[in-house]
């Protein structure tokens, strides 16, 4: 008898836009999607929590700008639940401060309205999978981000996020390194010859010495410590 391969079950997923047409846009791109499974709409972030109660999706799909309750006050109060889905925010801006924000709240993926369908429909996938997803134009961005505050924060800002990241073993560091390249888990393992479940464990225990919630914070940590400018990627003076 044959071994039977059970599929992968659809992620699941809840989009929450106050724009009824946004809504019905996103729904029509992503529910053609084989592997994703639209669990419900919401209007506001206010309606955030109880749909999360009520349907328990993997995924949120967070607008930014919404009346009542806006997607960074709600994405930072789902992610304090110990259930936390993870969540996309999609937005038709990218001001640092809200990118900070949203990665600060725990946010795993930040695109614009602007991405094509087949990227956003991706990036649903990849933030599912674990792997955290900000679009081009915002990780420009964020990486320009350490030329805005005067020289001497720069400074400070780099030596505080080295001192932290020589906290970690130098494989762990090799890794966050390549987290904060933008690696998804299977391409660190190629680039470092580890397997994949390896590199997995190795960002658990990132996330957890760090306190973070995801890769995406790991990411910025690094780029503060100025090691994607470093080939080596690897050591600290």
């Amino acid at each position: 008898m044959g071994l039977v391969i059970t599929p992968a079950a659809p992620v699941r997923l809840l989009i929450i836009d106050d724009d009824p047409l946004v809504r019905a846009g996103l729904t029509l791109m992503l529910g053609g999607a084989d592997d994703i499974d639209i669990v419900g709409e919401g209007a506001d972030g206010s309606q955030a929590a109880a749909l999360v109660d009520r349907l328990r999706p993997d995924v949120v799909l967070m607008d930014i700008r919404m009346p009542v309750m806006d997607g960074l006050s709600a994405t930072e109060l789902l992610r304090r639940r110990p259930d936390a889905p993870e969540i996309v925010v999609l937005t038709t801006f990218h001001a640092d401060e809200q990118v900070l924000r949203a990665i600060r709240a725990g946010a795993a993926g930040f695109v614009l309205k602007d991405t094509p369908p087949a990227q956003i429909v991706e990036s649903v996938r990849r933030v599912a999978a674990g792997d955290p997803v900000l679009s081009p134009a915002v990780t420009r961005q964020l990486m320009a981000r350490a030329a805005g505050p005067g020289q001497e924060e720069r400074v400070d800002r780099t030596a505080r996020a080295r001192e932290r990241l020589a906290l970690l073993a130098d494989r762990e560091r090799e890794v966050a390194v390549a987290v904060g390249q933008g690696r998804s888990n299977a391409e660190i393992a190629a680039t470092l010859y580890l397997s994949v479940a390896t590199v997995k464990t190795q960002v658990s225990r990132i996330l957890a010495k760090f306190g973070f919630n995801n890769r995406v914070q790991i990411a910025l940590l690094v780029h503060d410590a100025g090691l994607l400018d470093d080939e080596s990627g690897s050591s600290l003076p």
